[in-house]
């Protein structure tokens, strides 16, 4: 019997690697289609970034000088490439396992990875064009000064550093239902935000909140994004590495948490 099954298993035909590619490349097509073609759902994510920009890092904050301007854009950058990972991911999913669309997606013939892939190349897409959008606004209506390596810096950063916030919303996408994401979403962004220094300089903020700043994956990425306009000279590969482990971790719970529930 086991050498029956060893030899059935040798023999069973393995998919080429270029069909394989071509279902990844299809996975993303599709889900950068599906949100392209739901604007009430992305405007908000990429829009809502871009007005806080506006009115407090451009209008009420032309007379601050340049660091003051580049700490704005950095991190108002920080505040938008959250938004993609948690509700593109987080939403997203809640809704989709109430409706039974990641059950019917588990059945199709394709790489298990795909689905995820696509929806993190989707974030990662919106996450871009939030960059780019507040790299435009800064430079044209708050007249920052950016060095060209010092505006790709940040668009890097802004869309890799979309990943860990892809996890922790595939993790609450997990826990809650549909109907109740955003609203979680929402208590976990915004008070994510303001503690980690993104809308006020940590040094205005409570000493308590100073001290337990480092806790969000908000306040790494806010380092590294100094880093990338300039303002920050110390070694960033300690956040780097937090924000990989923070990202690795909500995915493997995520994970655990979809075989056992589904």
């Amino acid at each position: 019997m086991e050498t029956v099954m060893s030899v059935n298993e040798s023999t069973a035909p393995v998919m080429p690697r270029s069909r394989v590619i071509g279902a990844y490349l299809e996975e993303a097509r599709s889900e950068c289609l599906r949100y392209m073609r739901a604007p009430g759902f992305m405007l908000p994510i990429m829009l809502f970034p871009a007005m806080f920009y506006l009115l407090f890092g451009v209008l009420m904050a032309k007379s601050n000088g340049a660091d003051a301007a580049r700490y704005l854009l950095a991190s108002y950058g920080v505040f938008g490439v959250m938004s993609p990972g948690l509700f593109g991911f987080g939403v997203s999913l809640a809704l989709e396992r109430d409706g039974g669309l990641l059950t019917f997606k588990r059945a199709l013939p394709m790489p298990p990875g795909a689905y995820l892939l696509g929806k993190m190349l989707m974030a990662m897409v919106a996450a871009g064009v939030v960059i780019l959008l507040l790299l435009t606004m800064a430079v044209t209506l708050g007249h920052v000064a950016l060095s060209p390596l010092q505006a790709g810096a940040l668009l890097l950063t802004g869309m890799l550093g979309v990943l860990p916030f892809c996890a922790l919303g595939m993790f609450v996408g997990t826990l809650i239902k549909g109907q109740g994401a955003p609203g979680m979403l929402q208590l976990i962004y915004l008070p994510m935000s303001f503690m980690s220094g993104l809308w006020f300089p940590l040094p205005m903020l409570p000493k308590f909140l100073q001290q337990i700043a480092p806790i969000w994956p908000s306040y790494h990425l806010d380092m590294v994004a100094m880093a990338a306009v300039g303002l920050n000279k110390e070694a960033i590969l300690t956040h780097v590495l937090v924000l990989l482990a923070f990202a690795i971790g909500f995915l493997l719970l995520a994970a655990r948490r979809l075989r056992r529930n589904g």
